[in-house]
């Protein structure tokens, strides 16, 4: 074998990150509201806006939907999910248990590595309020799952991740302009009491910046924008290039 030949073992290691950069630029464009709950995911526009194959996009798309934001139906196209009101609230009933989970785990045990990463998210979302709707969401979204991942425990990140996900999508259907806007200063003020190794102050915080997050985010329904997938994925094709 010489030194150009491609093994299998390097030919789906290849695959893997190809579907994995697909993955994180289409996650990333729905939860940044680039495409509206309700939009179709034909596979061939999808494979061809990030220049891969039905068969990535396919694997990608399922991943997507365990994850909850995409919907598909047997013998329909994928669509990413527009999760009713009912959903919504059901949603964030879990993200509300587990989440009280990620404080009693952390409270008193945030070393300053932590303590720092935290508080330099914190000011990426300060930067970010009043000048882009979606991009606060997404770090909105990203300081829980920040702080799931500090924790350690794996299935305890992955659903964390998967309701964070849905809840982004969730506020990019239902959430007013800059609604999660006013949830800067309450990160905030979780970190400080995990800092302080305060759990019940913690937990109490979190329950109350969810259930504020839920009422800010649940109010009016926003319409579908009508443009073409293709132009919709432009900017997120270099962004499944780097994977």
């Amino acid at each position: 074998m010489t030194s150009q030949e491609i093994t299998p073992t390097k030919r789906a290691s290849r695959a893997g990150n190809l579907a994995e950069g697909v993955y994180q630029a289409l996650r990333r464009a729905i939860i940044e509201q680039a495409i509206a709950p309700g939009t179709k995911l034909p596979e061939d526009s999808v494979g061809e806006s990030f220049g891969v194959s039905r068969t990535v996009v396919r694997s990608v798309l399922a991943r997507l939907t365990v994850e909850g934001l995409v919907s598909q139906q047997p013998n329909k196209r994928a669509t990413v999910a527009s999760p009713s009101l009912a959903e919504a609230r059901g949603v964030f009933q879990v993200r509300r248990s587990l989440e009280r989970t990620v404080i009693e785990t952390l409270a008193g045990r945030m070393t300053p590595a932590m303590t720092e990463k935290l508080r330099a998210h914190v000011a990426a979302e300060e930067r970010a309020q009043g000048r882009d709707g979606p991009e606060s969401i997404r770090l909105a979204g990203e300081f829980h799952t920040l702080l799931a991942d500090m924790t350690g425990n794996e299935l305890l990140i992955r659903y964390v991740a998967e309701v964070a996900s849905r809840c982004s999508l969730i506020l990019a259907l239902y959430g007013r302009p800059h609604s999660s806007e006013c949830a800067v200063n309450e990160h905030q003020m979780i970190i400080d009491a995990l800092v302080r190794g305060d759990e019940e102050t913690g937990v109490r915080i979190m329950d109350e910046h969810l259930t504020a997050v839920a009422t800010r985010g649940l109010l009016d329904l926003k319409p579908v924008r009508e443009r073409e997938l293709k132009d919709l994925l432009a900017d997120y094709r270099p962004l499944a290039a780097k994977s």
